[in-house]
């Protein structure tokens, strides 16, 4: 009986201790130095008993993190103690949102925010031991959460070492995060990033299998005194771009001033209006290349500043392969004038989305306008319904044509309460001037995951005319050759998925083991033909250094309906039923030392004849100074009497590091399948936050290395908070 009463007084007193979370109130004043010697944080209450999240799943962290915080009405303060075997720092990026390496590849403290405790979207803080910020957006997907990284705001982070303390002092602005005074519970997560040692420690503790900034993890925390913070509701970014261009195949060149101006306004403190007037993007990095060998179009990620606020409420309106919303179709060919943007929160479970972007006229391409309007609404903890119409139209002079594209559609999340299942069911319906009938896309889809078992399953259905002229459907569009034409098919489409992990809990070499993944994707036509099939086997081995060796097999059966000329010779593959088979091997080696390296080989069947595949990337870094990366990959492709072709893909990264304010980035990108030689240099420098001044540099050639043309541009803008 006394063992029954101390286990209920112990439960009782966990429990209470949750409910007592809590982000205090305190109207001090702080000077982020990274050195936590203001008398406030000796009196707010501490949290740590971090636990291990990777490699190792289970236990409390041997080095702990103690985590202090508060609020003084207009700003949040956090800071972190973490208690280190040795005073060494290792860094990998003194880039700002390099989060891959200013992040994962460094001493690190990260917090994320979900100011709503909904687990649908949240904030991201992270700063390295350099005080290097990476901010973003943590988004909804389908069966998780992704990081979105081009969304920034100001904020404040120091760091400094005392001993073998690392200690992190975080100041963000309330004004930066959008919530509402009336749901004062907001959901945290805290975790930390040792490189040295390559671990992870969180203070929730989550299986790794779960992504570690997984919102369904998050801790609530009640936000004592939450007031509405009315100071500097508005920011102002006005730009100056000067560019010149040089098109040196044609003999013409071109030089232009475009003044452009970027405002929000908080119209609440958790709904945003943003507008931008002539924008320029010439800042944004480049796209890296890739080898194509498919018949189809590939899409790559949204880096333009405007359109990334409350981004998850636009971009998950479909599937995977199907989008009725990918924003890089706006502007993409014709300039853009101006848009408007409202997004945010307008009741605690109800998210809103209204965007309008009018483009210019260029040549033969007409004046555009384009619309979303999305309404997302969290109907019980498990269930959250989203619905959506988007529409492109032509105009002239502002006034609508008769040309229009329209998508609407309906979404609904399920996610389990134990956080094991996920599912999402998906309909839309697209209305096109001059095109009726087959316009509907259904999907389904089913997530289990564990630690050691995971597997899903979908199946989706696009009509024929399911045309979304805003969105990325690559697969409904098929070109071919022989006749120069582009023919629109339906198709159905099922995949699945199946994972089988083993963790050995007494092998000293071994971290795990993945001795299944099974993957299947498989297409019907509107006919039930199956056109394609294509299955990928998988095993690799973890090592307790958390390198590892892996191999695949692939298989593929299609039913080509139309010809494909993947060696730019006009010797057609024709239509006919393929089977072909290949396999791979690879090792990916240790990531947190100074040198680390990835290799992989492929070889077999491809259609009538045979590919082979090598691929190397290596990176180095040699900080607080430099990184250095370089990645080639090369595909031989010998379809017999039909030709031979060997398609290169060389790319270098070079950046250098004068502070984490000030960097020199420069890509060096090879491709042979586009014949195109690429060369990209930009200085960033951040001389007050969020204003930069950059100028870029880009030159490009034929894979023959004659210069086809050239540019330099010089951006600087200024950001006012009013």
């Amino acid at each position: 009986m006394k063992k029954i009463l101390l286990i209920f007084c112990s439960l009782l007193a966990v429990y209470s201790n949750a409910q007592t979370e809590a982000i205090t109130f305190n109207d001090s004043k702080i000077v982020i130095d990274g050195r936590l010697d203001e008398s406030i944080w000796n009196k707010l209450p501490t949290r740590s008993d971090f636990s291990n999240y990777y490699p190792k799943n289970t236990g409390t962290a041997t080095q702990q993190t103690t985590v202090r915080l508060f609020h003084n009405g207009t700003h949040l303060y956090i800071s972190a103690v973490y208690q280190d075997t040795t005073p060494v720092v290792q860094l990998g990026s003194l880039k700002r949102d390099d989060i891959s390496n200013s992040v994962a590849a460094s001493d690190a403290f990260i917090i994320v925010i979900d100011t709503y405790n909904q687990q649908q979207n949240g904030y991201y803080f992270a700063t390295n031991m350099g005080s290097t910020q990476s901010d973003a957006l943590i988004e909804r997907t389908d069966d998780g959460f992704l990081i979105n990284r081009s969304w920034n705001t100001v904020w404040k982070a120091k760091t400094s070492v005392k001993g073998n303390q690392k200690i992190y002092e975080i100041e963000i602005p309330l004004k930066a995060l959008g919530y509402a005074t009336e749901t004062p519970t907001w959901g945290l997560l805290f975790y930390t990033r040792d490189i040295k040692t390559n671990e992870w420690t969180t203070y929730t503790h989550m299986d790794r299998n779960y992504r570690i900034f997984d919102l369904r993890f998050t801790k609530p925390f009640m936000v004592e005194k939450l007031s509405n913070n009315s100071t500097s509701r508005l920011t102002i970014t006005p730009s100056l771009t000067i560019n010149h261009q040089e098109d040196v195949t044609n003999r013409s060149d071109d030089t232009t001033l475009k003044p452009s101006l970027d405002v929000q306004y908080n119209v609440t403190s958790s709904l945003k209006l943003d507008a931008t007037i002539y924008p320029d993007f010439s800042q944004i990095d480049v796209d890296q290349q890739v080898t194509n060998l498919t018949r189809f179009a590939v899409d790559f990620p949204e880096q333009r500043n405007f359109f990334l606020e409350n981004n998850d409420l636009f971009s998950n309106l479909g599937t995977d392969g199907v989008n009725p919303f990918y924003s890089r179709r706006i502007g993409a060919v014709n300039e853009i004038l101006f848009g408007v943007k409202l997004s945010g929160n307008i009741a605690r479970k109800t998210r809103l989305g209204v965007l309008d972007v009018a483009t210019k006229e260029k040549d033969t391409d007409p004046a555009q306008n384009y619309a979303a309007l999305i309404l997302q609404q969290q109907l019980s903890n498990a269930f959250t319904t989203t619905g959506f119409l988007i529409n492109r139209q032509q105009t002239e002079d502002f006034d609508f044509l008769n040309n229009y594209n329209r998508v609407g559609g309906l979404n609904i999340n399920y996610k389990s309460g134990n956080n094991k299942w996920t599912g999402l069911l998906n309909y839309g319906k697209s209305y096109t001037s001059n095109y009726s009938g087959d316009t509907n896309f259904y999907n389904i889809g089913v997530w289990y995951n564990t630690l050691k078992t995971s597997w899903n399953t979908a199946i989706k259905k696009v009509g024929k005319n399911y045309i979304t002229d805003i969105g990325f459907v690559p697969r409904l569009l098929n070109y071919d050759p022989i006749s120069d034409t582009t023919v629109r098919e339906g198709y159905t489409h099922a995949n699945g998925e199946l994972s089988l992990m083993h963790f050995p809990k007494k092998s000293k070499k071994i971290d795990s083991y993945r001795y299944l993944l099974l993957k299947n994707n498989s297409y019907w036509d509107k006919q039930g033909v199956l056109t394609q099939s294509s299955f990928f086997f998988n095993n690799a081995l973890w090592f307790s250094d958390l390198s590892s060796i892996y191999a695949n097999v692939y298989y593929e059966y299609e039913d080509l309906k139309y010809a494909f000329d993947i060696l730019k010779n006009e010797n057609f593959i024709e239509p006919d039923v393929y089977n072909y088979v290949s396999s791979q091997i690879g090792y990916n080696s240790v990531y947190n030392k100074k040198v680390s390296y990835n290799i992989a080989a492929r070889y077999g069947s491809y259609y009538n004849g045979f590919r082979s595949r090598g691929y190397m990337n290596m990176q180095y870094r040699l900080l607080p100074f430099a990184k250095l990366q370089a990645r080639y990959e090369v595909n031989k492709i010998d379809l017999r009497e039909l030709g031979k072709k060997t398609f290169h893909l060389a790319r270098f990264i070079g950046e250098l590091f004068f502070s984490n304010r000030l960097n020199w980035t420069t890509y060096v990108q090879y491709n042979t399948q586009f014949d195109n030689f690429n060369i990209n240099s930009r200085l960033q420098w951040e001389y007050k936050p969020l204003s930069y001044v950059y100028l870029v540099v880009t030159d490009n050639f034929n894979k023959n290395i004659h210069r086809a043309n050239w540019g330099v541009s010089f951006k600087a803008n200024y950001r006012f908070n009013l």
